[in-house]
């Protein structure tokens, strides 16, 4: 079988569900802890994991009573992964609304080139107005406006990425020539958001720039990733749901020009694993258990943009909510949490704890071979090329997987036994290093 998983391990903090810090096993501190993060990220590693995942934003998360809340910054926590490791991909959130394209291009192939070619980056617009008024705006920009800031943004990270030919360093001594200044193609970028003049003071690194990855699966965040991306995080909850938005995306690059092979689809599962179905739901309980609802309300209430004390624990969500197209923050994340809600006619208390470990992914609890047995099935029947691992506690749901869901994929066919040679992160997603812009390609010779 020569088509295999592509596996993303999502790490955050003690781990996806909102209760795990609770647990005895859980170091509720671990979320500032490099050594936590170092453990991980080899564990990652050890189950031949394609790349790893840091999550962020420009503000401070949930309020400080529910979890542990703040991280440390994802490019900083990466360069140092990248000294402890030796092969797994290091992928981290970077929004377009709240930075400077010089600055985080300048970052992302910095931590390309101390990686050797491992960098990649999930490109997010941020919603919500916290984020704004962190950065002088009294009201969070609107979605369209959102995506086609973005849209300018990568345009000119990919011109700065390709501001330094890849020979542009001659490093001849005995002429006296270090570079060669012909080589060097400053980006003049003059638009409607951005005006970037010079070219990047870092050479082009090791992946010529690093692996585009997008996680909007509203209508803009489709057309932005068509456009851009080569994996996409995304979040479904049945099978049918994944195989309907596999199918558009793959589409939708075919109609950008693009080969649909060069953009892969990872939803996301939080697995929760037992050694019996009867001990995986246990475990799954006791999770749900140390809930503590009011967080869940509050935060509820704030994705369906709902005043608060509107929501009742044991009520159904109401009748008369927006339809998406009114909402301005996560489009996709609305839609899916109010289907979830319809179709499983749950009350607000169920639909909390549905939501408890994974925010909308598939949560599935189960024994190893029936956590293989889901992902066999979502890869197998065109829902996914791979998935973004997000276990609900950690560490000990990464061991988990990695020490017996893994082996399972394995036995297979699946997975890789082993890394091989080294590669970038875009040989290991099956990608080609990008041709730089600036060169045309050379006329056929005349015979």
């Amino acid at each position: 079988m020569t088509r295999r998983l592509h596996l993303n391990a999502f790490l955050m903090n003690t781990g996806h569900h909102e209760a795990s810090w609770r647990l005895p096993e859980s170091d509720p501190l671990a979320h500032v802890e490099l050594g936590h993060y170092v453990r991980l990220a080899r564990t990652a590693e050890r189950g031949t994991f394609d790349s790893l995942f840091l999550a962020d934003g420009p503000q401070l998360w949930s309020n400080l009573a529910q979890r542990p809340a703040g991280a440390l910054e994802p490019l900083t926590l990466l360069t140092a992964l990248a000294t402890a490791t030796e092969h797994i991909g290091l992928i981290a959130t970077a929004s377009t609304s709240y930075n400077s394209p010089y600055n985080l291009a300048r970052k992302f192939a910095s931590l390309d080139i101390i990686s050797g070619g491992r960098a990649g980056w999930n490109i997010v617009t941020t919603a919500g107005a916290e984020a704004a008024r962190n950065f002088g705006l009294e009201h969070e920009p609107a979605h369209a406006e959102r995506y086609a800031r973005a849209a300018e943004f990568l345009d000119v990270a990919l011109k700065l990425w390709d501001s330094w030919e890849d020979d542009a360093i001659v490093a001849d001594k005995a002429a006296g020539v270090w570079g060669d200044d012909s080589k060097i193609h400053p980006p003049r970028h003059k638009g409607t958001y951005f005006s970037v003049e010079g070219a990047l003071n870092v050479p082009r690194s090791p992946q010529g720039y690093p692996l585009l990855v997008q996680a909007g699966s509203s209508e803009d965040g489709k057309s932005f990733a068509a456009r851009y991306a080569e994996a996409v995080f995304t979040a479904q909850q049945t099978l049918e749901d994944a195989q309907t938005f596999y199918a558009d995306l793959k589409s939708r690059t075919r109609a950008a020009g693009r080969d649909p092979e060069h953009i892969k689809v990872l939803p996301g599962i939080v697995p929760v694993i037992g050694s019996t179905e009867a001990e995986a739901r246990a475990k799954e309980q006791l999770l749900e258990d140390h809930i503590v609802h009011r967080h869940g309300v509050a935060n509820l209430e704030r994705l369906l943009q709902l005043p608060a004390g509107t929501l009742e624990l044991d009520a159904q969500l109401p009748a008369d909510l927006p339809s998406e197209d009114a909402v301005e923050g996560a489009k996709s994340r609305y839609t899916l949490v109010v289907g979830l809600a319809r179709r499983e006619r749950l009350t607000v208390r169920q639909l909390i704890g549905r939501l408890g470990g994974g925010r909308g992914h598939l949560t599935f609890a189960g024994t190893p071979e029936q956590v293989a047995d889901q992902i066999e099935s979502w890869f197998t029947r065109g829902a996914a090329d791979g998935f973004n691992i997000m276990p609900a506690v950690l560490p000990s749901g990464l061991d988990a997987f990695v020490d017996h869901v893994v082996p399972i994929l394995r036995t297979r066919g699946l997975l890789r036994t082993e890394y091989g040679p080294r590669q970038t992160l875009r040989e290991r997603y099956g990608l080609p290093r990008p041709a730089n812009q600036y060169l045309q390609p050379a006329e056929p010779a005349l015979v």
